[in-house]
């Protein structure tokens, strides 16, 4: 498009804590990545081959957070995904048959075809979609950037040594997967403090995000709002969402995942089928839980037992209204703008992939919708990714951002709160120590050597901020604080044997078969600075 009035950066924030139990045969919190794989990463790569076999010119930005690429890398992770599959496979086409003559059938017929794509695909890049998603970044489609090593949440951190070992790990993990530097970093949770920016620009990220109030409450205020990147003093620019376009999307209220028609995601056979039908597809326990085929529609306030059937095509064809209402709604907007500011407005829409196809099961086909009628149905709003945004408009404000996030009341108070503060006393002892060993140890012997990586792998996992989220929404709260308590036990365990001179090679071996994220750390990274 050569001279448009405003563009539309879309940008898919994927992340999942790093949940990887080999010493079980099954582990429940698994689920989150095989689920999320079936339900997002899959559907999206599907809307993506079809841009590439169809010759769409879409693109978009996408996070993908190191975490979720190691677990997308690993072989024992793929082999129980597959596994997870084959039984949904054999379930939905046992459904196939159940349904006959129900309003269900229509229902049941997606889910089977559902899965056969997803081993079509799935097997298409033999197990390994972060390879897939490369694919599709050297092709144009995709613009990736990295996030905080473990989704740390930087501003609660007492060693500027952590923030940077956050950012530079991420760095090295984002080369090794997709062989490149990034381009830009979705800070965890767009949780910005004084500093952040700096740590950012020093591993070499041009960019980063933040949320609206993060630039609006910047000094000085900015010249457009949230509709230009701004860039920090140190020279990192900064791009900042759009309520407008935000709230269409999230808002449980007035956004399209509400719709009626749309699947309820409350409602699974694997609390509503006879037990004995359902019981070969539940974990080992037997405990009901969701196993993802779900008949029923929102269907509005009513209670779970009054939801109507879910219909497919009707879901589809709602998707399809509101890809085209959200178009409008953008060009509309665009127009105004750039009528009012007097400039090329940039419309910034970040949004948790998770929501598209995991909570909100039409999302995927809501962007298929979206990006195609963007690229062909109008002539206003141009779709681009952030770094040719600002190769094509270098210049810009230079503004001090203020301290925000995008969590609950804008602050940090989800992430830090009389629930989950006494986890970082002891996170901040950890940071102080692994910078002392890493400043100690310059020229480890080899034993050190790897004691001093697996430590760094352990305080990084503590730091996740998935444990303190999850302890504040009181979900597995039992789950988060084992493996907060479980990550510092380790490190602490290692630093005792380093500093003691005592180590034990097989609970180093066993510590690293484990958690053994990161293979490439580099503990130096933790080294304070002369």
């Amino acid at each position: 498009m050569s001279d448009p009035l405003g563009y539309q950066l879309l940008l898919l924030h994927a992340h999942l804590p790093f949940v990887r139990h080999p010493e079980f045969e099954e582990f429940l919190e698994e689920d989150w990545l095989y689920e999320a794989i079936s339900e997002t990463y899959l559907p999206v790569l599907k809307m993506l081959e079809g841009f590439e076999r169809d010759g769409v010119r879409a693109c978009f930005a996408m996070s993908l957070t190191p975490p979720l690429c190691e677990m997308l890398a690993d072989p024992l992770l793929q082999q129980r995904y597959m596994r997870k599959l084959e039984r949904l496979e054999e379930l939905s086409q046992r459904e196939v048959h159940r349904t006959q003559n129900t309003p269900f059938h229509e229902a049941a017929l997606m889910y089977r075809d559902d899965f056969r794509e997803c081993r079509r695909i799935f097997e298409g890049w033999k197990g390994n979609l972060v390879q897939a998603f490369r694919h599709y970044q050297d092709r144009g489609f995709l613009e990736i950037i990295t996030c905080g090593a473990t989704h740390g949440f930087f501003p609660a951190m007492i060693a500027p040594e952590s923030v940077r070992a956050q950012i530079q790990v991420a760095v090295a993990n984002y080369r090794k997967h997709f062989g490149r530097q990034p381009r830009g970093i979705w800070v965890p949770e767009c949780a910005f403090a004084k500093g952040v920016d700096r740590a950012i620009r020093d591993a070499g990220i041009d960019y980063f995000f933040m949320d609206t109030h993060g630039i609006a409450f910047g000094v000085p205020r900015p010249r457009y709002g949230p509709y230009r990147p701004v860039y920090t003093p140190c020279g990192a620019a900064v791009f900042a969402r759009d309520p407008e376009s935000s709230r269409q999307v999230w808002s449980n209220i007035s956004g399209y995942p509400g719709d009626p028609h749309y699947r309820e995601f409350y409602k699974d056979i694997g609390y509503d089928a006879d037990y004995e039908y359902i019981r070969p597809y539940l974990h080992r326990d037997g405990v009901r839980r969701n196993v993802g085929l779900k008949y029923h529609r929102i269907t509005g306030k009513v209670r779970l037992d009054e939801k109507q059937p879910y219909c497919p095509h009707i879901a589809r064809e709602r998707a399809a209204t509101h890809a085209g209402n959200f178009m409008f709604n953008r060009e509309q907007q665009v127009s105004w703008l750039n009528r009012v500011l007097g400039v090329q407005p940039l419309v910034i829409s970040p949004y948790d992939a998770e929501l598209f196809g995991h909570w909100w099961f039409e999302g995927p086909k809501f962007l298929d919708f979206l990006l195609r009628k963007m690229v062909y149905d109008q002539n206003k709003i141009e779709l681009i990714v952030p770094s040719r945004f600002l190769e094509r408009h270098p210049r810009h404000q230079v503004i001090e951002p203020a301290s925000t996030s995008w969590g609950d009341q804008g602050y940090y108070e989800v992430w830090v709160n009389g629930a989950n503060d006494w986890i970082y006393r002891h996170l901040h002892v950890a940071e102080v120590r692994m910078r002392e060993l890493a400043t100690r140890f310059a020229e480890p012997e080899p034993l050190q050597e790897r004691a001093l990586k697996q430590a760094a792998r352990e305080l990084l996992l503590a730091q996740a901020s998935d444990w303190a989220f999850i302890i504040t929404a009181g979900t597995m709260v039992a789950y988060a604080e084992k493996r907060t308590k479980d990550h510092l036990h380790r490190f602490n365990g290692l630093y005792l044997q380093l500093l003691e001179n005592r180590l034990e090679e097989p609970w180093i071996a066993q510590l690293e078969s484990l958690d053994n994220i990161f293979a490439e750390i580099d503990y130096r990274v933790y080294a304070q600075r002369k």
